[in-house]
């Protein structure tokens, strides 16, 4: 697999990395035999970067982890997030609150120094908050951690955070459904030298080509409970798409796809050929869908052709609901 440097951390990962959320909560049930088996195939066929969270299944996400780590992965850039455990309030984001977070992500993932912490989509205001920085800089120093980043949810809070000399990573959500962040967000991150980590890639699976009008998710699935973003951003949700409409848009892309690629490894693919990007996270709930999206790095890049055509789409449809929020 293609590897590249992950902005200023220095490390070499390659270029599509696992999220590790399907494997805690939100997106139905699996069980740890099944998680365990999903992460061996992940790494099986190339990947070298996990992301997950101390908030996903309430640490379940980092136990398993841990627990694969413990069992001989080696090689392995595990990248975690924090602050969603909490009320979101600014005042929450102290030195000793992230000395607690950070202890806790440690034991969970069974290390003594996490290789990435991010802030986890913290309130807009964190980001211009100096004393937040410098208490990231103290973990850095302490050895807790390795580096920092931060998780965005606005191209406003990324480039904020892109101006922070100690900021190494910035994760954005980013997929032919959000084109934004291609104007000003990875251009910015190139010049500073800060690894861009592509979430949601597939629009919660609408990208994936496997939804129709009759799909539907179990009740503990965010896209079930989440659709009005009633319990976090809406964005995170189909990015922000209304169901069918962005139904309707892969119907339109559909026809892009190169044979031999599947939907899902056309929009991996797509991602990948954005300059800037460091690493692109797809979730996977069975090792096949591991298997398969890391394959989307051996796809060739795509063509202009294609691009252009993933631009009209993006302008008819999906750009109405989303290019002024995101």
């Amino acid at each position: 697999m293609e590897m590249r440097v992950l902005g200023r951390t220095g490390r070499r990962v390659g270029v599509v990395g696992l999220g590790a959320w399907q494997l805690g909560a939100d997106w139905g049930e699996v069980e740890e035999d099944q998680a365990l088996r999903v992460l061996s195939a992940a790494v099986d066929a190339g990947v070298t970067f996990i992301d997950t969270a101390d908030v996903y299944g309430d640490g379940r996400s980092e136990q398993l982890i841990g627990r694969f780590l413990k069992a001989g992965g080696t090689g392995i850039t595990v990248a975690t997030k924090m602050g969603r455990r909490v009320p979101q309030r600014p005042e929450h984001y102290t030195l000793d609150a992230f000395r607690d977070w950070t202890d806790r992500s440690r034991t969970n993932l069974g290390v003594d120094r996490l290789d990435l912490v991010q802030l986890h989509c913290p309130p807009t205001p964190v980001y211009s908050t100096d004393a937040v920085f410098d208490a990231l800089d103290t973990l850095v120093e302490e050895g807790r951690i390795a580096a920092y980043g931060v998780s965005v949810e606005t191209r406003a809070e990324a480039l904020t955070a892109i101006a922070r000399p100690g900021v190494a990573t910035v994760q954005i959500i980013l997929n032919m459904f959000r084109l934004g962040p291609l104007q000003e967000v990875l251009p910015a991150a190139r010049e500073a030298g800060v690894g861009i980590i592509a979430r949601v890639p597939l629009a919660s699976g609408l990208l994936s080509g496997r939804y129709d009008g009759n799909t539907t998710f179990d009740a503990n699935d965010h896209r079930t409970f989440n659709r009005q973003g009633q319990a976090f951003d809406v964005g995170e949700t189909f990015s922000g798409v209304d169901f069918a409409t962005g139904l309707e848009a892969v119907q339109r892309l559909a026809p892009l796809v190169p044979t031999g690629s599947t939907m899902a490894q056309f929009a991996l693919r797509w991602i990948i050929d954005q300059p800037g990007v460091s690493v692109v996270i797809p979730g996977a709930r069975t090792p096949d869908q591991a298997r398969a999206n890391a394959a989307a790095a051996d796809q060739p890049a795509l063509t202009s052709e294609a691009l252009e055509a993933v631009t009209e789409v993006y302008d008819d449809l999906i750009a109405p609901q989303v290019a002024d929020r995101w």
